[in-house]
């Protein structure tokens, strides 16, 4: 990096910290205003902080490496825009209605408190399997191919500069700095594609060199690493879950004043969403080609977009791209540790604690941050052996596991008034158990390339071998069998007690509420969008 670059990127650090000082200065009076921003944010807002939310490390770092190594067959994941839609047009109301400040405490009143505690717990551990360490880890190797420093050291400054304004600012911080970062990052993106496309010539010279298959979103059902039915399919399930259901993604849209808006900005930033085919998964793919050419050299597929940075961009959009990528590992980073803050404190600590201060509660939030952090960065050594060695496929293999459960409870809980508790904790320790099962068998059968070990056999060799998104359906429609069986064999729930949480107990007035709550604009909008996704899906055929 020179001069030009690091004064760019030290001018996006200050307007970076100008803001989150801004929304520092304001205080937060209670816990609704920590975390959830005093439910007074707007849509673009709201729309701005899902992308940058979700466009963490998998992304910057792991997409491109995918798309290098693999090509289209991950942009299943990516047009998974249509299940945002379903977020705000099928579940929101739901949650809205429910006045819940988190996903577990959404179960509790639909459900029970069993529910609820399996949840937050099982929600904060799968953010240090998932979310936090492999944002770290992306971060380290980030900050360390662009500043020089350690990987160690690249993964320390990360944590603490992001921690430093989400600790203090809460949940406004977090969602402010969000579209400040949303913006970087889009330009600094697009940027690096142009320069990638300059430095191979045109569309038709990048798919000579990049081969056809690198342009295929459709492998055979038989592909070992990317099925289709597996990523249409298992991805979905994958795609309910985080989109619908996790706590990560959920929060920013409950922080608006009502559904009308919460629903907006999920639509808005379900057609941010498609962005990172273009922007990170395609420059993967120019990486690639220009490999063929011999003009980038990289040993590692997560070391695919830094190395672009550094090869193809001259002084000053080398800063903004790196601004754009620290934006990225920060704004994910923020997300996750405001997440777990909230679920820990809200569901675990004031459960125990209810008399607790709201003071005292948001300091409970901040030492719980930290704890999670140190957790996630000792996990670290462990998630390098899972998911085949690229970080994007270890996020992925990670959630087909854990999310076919929570998906099964919230979609059958909010579609048929007759799933009862009995069924729902049933289900979700039934999933614990699978997921368990399923990444000890990874470890033990597999190696770091997610080959079988020399000499290993048996029932747990061939478990651990199935395609990651076809594990994430088998997981489902087990599921579904436990969960329904269950119900169905139990007395059904108190009607009265979950009314309007649940299709079957909707009153004439919040049927009413609904039809209002939407304008012909916000249909047509979210058609548009769905018309944009099957062209792709079409396009992108082989």
């Amino acid at each position: 990096m020179e001069n030009l670059d690091w004064i760019i990127l030290g001018g996006y650090f200050a307007i970076l910290f100008a803001v989150a000082i801004w929304v520092i200065l304001q205080k937060n009076k209670d816990t609704e205003d920590y975390f959830l921003a005093g439910r007074n944010v707007g849509w673009f807002v709201i729309g701005a902080s899902i992308f940058a939310s979700n466009i963490g490390s998998e992304h910057v770092v792991g997409l491109a490496g995918a798309g290098a190594e693999s090509g289209m067959p991950l942009a299943h994941y990516e047009l998974h825009a249509w299940i945002v839609l379903l977020l705000g047009w099928l579940f929101l109301p739901f949650y809205m209605r429910s006045g819940a400040f988190t996903m577990p405490e959404f179960l509790e009143k639909r459900f029970d408190s069993r529910s609820r505690w399996f949840l937050s717990i099982f929600s904060i551990i799968g953010y240090v399997l998932t979310k936090v360490s492999v944002t770290i880890y992306a971060g380290g190797i980030v900050v360390s191919a662009l500043l020089g420093m350690t990987f160690m050291q690249g993964a320390i400054l990360t944590v603490v500069i992001t921690g430093l304004y989400t600790i203090l600012g809460g949940m406004r911080a977090v969602i402010y700095t969000e579209a400040l970062q949303t913006v970087i990052l889009i330009l600094g993106s697009c940027f690096l594609t142009y320069k990638g496309f300059e430095a191979i010539g045109s569309w038709s010279d990048l798919k000579a060199l990049a081969g056809s298959d690198h342009f295929n979103m459709w492998r055979p059902a038989t592909d070992p690493d990317y099925p289709w039915t597996g990523m249409v399919f298992g991805g979905a399930i994958v795609g309910i879950w985080y989109w619908c259901t996790d706590q990560y993604i959920v929060q920013r849209t409950l922080a608006a004043h009502n559904i009308e808006i919460g629903r907006r900005g999920a639509i808005f930033g379900a057609y941010l969403k498609i962005l990172p085919v273009f922007i990170f998964l395609l420059p993967g793919i120019m990486a690639f080609a220009l490999k063929q050419k011999g003009i980038l050299v990289f040993d590692r597929a997560d070391q695919v977009f830094p190395v672009m940075v550094q090869t193809l961009l001259p002084a000053g959009l080398k800063g903004l791209v790196a601004g754009g990528l620290m934006a990225a590992l920060m704004s994910s980073l923020a997300s996750v540790f405001n997440s777990s803050s909230t679920l820990f404190t809200m569901d675990v600590f004031k459960k125990v604690y209810p008399n607790t201060s709201e003071k005292r509660l948001v300091r409970i939030g901040q030492i719980a941050t930290a704890i999670v952090v140190l957790l996630g960065m000792a996990w670290i050594p462990i998630m390098e052996k899972i998911g085949g060695g690229t970080l994007y496929r270890y996020l992925q293999s990670v959630q087909s596991y854990i999310s076919p459960p929570i998906t099964t409870v919230f979609l059958l809980g909010i579609l048929w008034k007759r799933i009862n508790a009995k069924g729902a904790i049933a289900t979700l320790l039934f999933g614990l158990i699978m997921a368990t099962l399923r990444i000890i068998a990874e470890l033990t059968y597999l190696d770091g390339d997610g080959r079988l070990i020399e000499g290993a056999s048996g029932f747990f060799a061939t478990f651990a071998q199935i395609n990651f998104a076809h594990m994430a359906i088998f997981m489902f429609i087990a599921c579904l069998v436990v969960c329904i069986g269950v119900s169905l064999a139990t007395a059904p729930p108190a009607y009265a007690q979950i009314k309007g949480l649940t299709f079957g107990t909707l009153s004439a007035e919040q049927k009413a509420s609904a039809k209002n709550s939407f304008s012909r604009w916000d249909v047509m909008a979210s058609v548009a969008l769905v018309i944009v996704i099957i062209g792709i899906l079409t396009y992108f055929r082989g």
